[in-house]
């Protein structure tokens, strides 16, 4: 049987090895191509939704030690990133903002939404990794909503999810004006 792992270098290879043998004018036909679209590696990129995600006692879920994640309740310096702030006096109208900023987003998915809590997914173009980010307009701090985005697999995201927040809290500043 092969592993997970096994079947992920298999893929690699096997894009490294197509990518050297295209020519260049037929990568560029389809730059939207993506090997998670090949059947039977979807499941492979994509992982497993994480079952503790979502609000308890207050507070997103801690990030893992992996640098794959960042987090703006109780983190480590790895791990830490600033909430969004808002200026709107009602939460929900900003989560209504949030949730027009992050559907403009390339590859994104809401999964869950309400009043404070946003859940999306975002997936990446070639090989189809999915992040779980999530957003909390939290009671306790008004004009504040906590954040947090975690790849699903491997060890590093190479500061994807860092950069992902940080474009996310540029749009929804300018939408807020």
């Amino acid at each position: 049987m092969v592993s997970i792992f096994q079947r992920g270098i298999w893929v690699i290879s096997l894009v490294v090895m197509l990518s050297m043998a295209m020519p260049p004018i037929a990568a560029e036909a389809s730059p939207t191509a993506s090997i998670a679209a090949l059947p039977g590696f979807k499941a492979v990129f994509s992982g497993t939704r994480p079952d503790n995600l979502g609000v308890h006692e207050g507070m997103l879920a801690p990030c893992p030690s992996t640098p794959n994640c960042v987090v703006s309740q109780g983190a480590d310096a790895q791990h830490a990133i600033a909430p969004l702030t808002y200026t709107s006096a009602d939460p929900a109208v900003a989560m209504t903002t949030l949730r027009q900023v992050v559907e403009r987003q390339p590859r994104s998915e809401i999964i869950t939404e309400g009043d404070r809590y946003l859940y999306a997914e975002f997936t990446s173009r070639l090989m189809g990794f999915v992040d779980d980010v999530e957003f909390y307009a939290d009671p306790a701090e008004p004009g504040v909503i906590q954040v947090r985005a975690a790849a699903r697999l491997g060890e590093s995201d190479l500061g994807v999810n860092r950069k992902r927040i940080e474009t996310i809290r540029a749009a929804f500043e300018a939408a807020e004006g």
